[in-house]
C-alpha cells in the first residue's frame, strides 16, 4: 500500500518561497498519479497541482498558476511542489496523495479537481505572514 510523508513546510514571508516534498514508501511512484493539495481552515480541501504517471501532463489550479512547479523524481520515489511568490492566502495545510493510474482513462485534471485519490499523507503545515 502507497505511504506518502510530506515536509518543507513552515513560515514565510509574503514572496517568498518554499519547496515542498513528499516521499513515498510501500510502492512505486512510477504507476501513479500524484497531487499536491491544500486545505484552509473553515474551507474545503482543493486540489493544487497534480502530475500523471502516464505522459507527465499537469494540472494547476488558476490561484498558483506561474507561481508554484510540481515535478517528480521516481528513481528518489518523490514528488515536490515548488511555491514561489507565496501570499498569504496560500496559508493551508498541505497535502499529498497518490493513485494508481490507468493510462488515459481520466485526465489528471479530472482526478485533481475531483480529488481523486487514495492514498494521503499527514499533511505539512505552510503559513504564509510578515
Amino acid at each position: 500500500q502507497l505511504q506518502l510523508v510530506e515536509s518543507g513546510g513552515g513560515l514565510v514571508q509574503p514572496g517568498g518561497s518554499l519547496r515542498l516534498s513528499c516521499v513515498a514508501s510501500g510502492s512505486t511512484l512510477d504507476y501513479h498519479a500524484v497531487g499536491w493539495f491544500r486545505q484552509a481552515p473553515g474551507k474545503e480541501r482543493e486540489g493544487v497541482s497534480c502530475i500523471s504517471s502516464t505522459d507527465d501532463s499537469t494540472y494547476y489550479a488558476d490561484s498558483v498558476k506561474g507561481r508554484f512547479t510540481i515535478s517528480r523524481d521516481n528513481a528518489k520515489n518523490t514528488v515536490y511542489l515548488e511555491m514561489n511568490s507565496l501570499k498569504p492566502e496560500d496559508t493551508a495545510v498541505y497535502y499529498c496523495a497518490g493513485e494508481w493510474e490507468e493510462p488515459y482513462k481520466y485526465t489528471i485534471h479530472a482526478m485533481c479537481v475531483t480529488l481523486g485519490f487514495g492514498s494521503w499523507g499527514q499533511g505539512t503545515q505552510v503559513t504564509v505572514s510578515s
